[in-house]
């Protein structure tokens, strides 16, 4: 029995599910690494992600455009809330009173709409000509609670 060990197993062969499995783990990572290497394949973790969110941004501005009011409209609670987030957002472009510096006037016609849909998209898109998108920054509560404040005071005359 001093045969070496490859004599001594030289007559057994592979098992056949051995070799399967081997075979389809070198086909399995082929397909992987040709299918996730963005310089063979395209596919990047990055542009699943930005298609997500822009997926996510068109739904969050359909179901704002299908909301037809202000759900903080008459709520002193949020009015109050919109008031803390104009004056720090807002306050900077429109002035604390509404009444406009270097964003236009709040108590003027709006030329974007005066509905607050149009209102709502102004502030989470943002509109050419200097106003920046805050819609994820702020969320869609805080900018109705932001347009609450400001409709309180257009409307009804309070003092900002």
């Amino acid at each position: 029995m001093d045969e070496p060990i490859g004599k001594m197993e030289a007559h057994n062969k592979v098992p056949r599910g051995f070799l399967v499995l081997f075979f389809g783990l070198i086909a399995f990572g082929v397909y992987y690494i040709a299918a996730y290497t963005p310089g063979i394949s395209g596919w990047s973790q990055y542009k699943a992600l930005s298609k997500e969110m822009e997926a996510e941004k068109a739904s969050a501005a359909a179901g704002a455009a299908k909301m037809t009011g202000n759900p903080y409209e008459r709520d002193e609670k949020a009015v109050a809330e919109g008031q803390g987030i104009y004056a720090e957002k807002c306050a900077e472009c429109h002035r604390k009173d509404l009444k406009g510096a270097d964003g236009p006037s709040l108590l003027a016609h709006l030329k974007f709409g005066e509905q607050d849909p149009e209102k709502y998209e102004s502030i989470a898109n943002g509109r050419p000509g200097g106003m920046p998108a805050f819609g994820t920054e702020l969320g869609r509560e805080r900018i109705w609670k932001v347009l609450a404040y400001v409709d309180s005071v257009r409307e009804y005359g309070k003092k900002p």
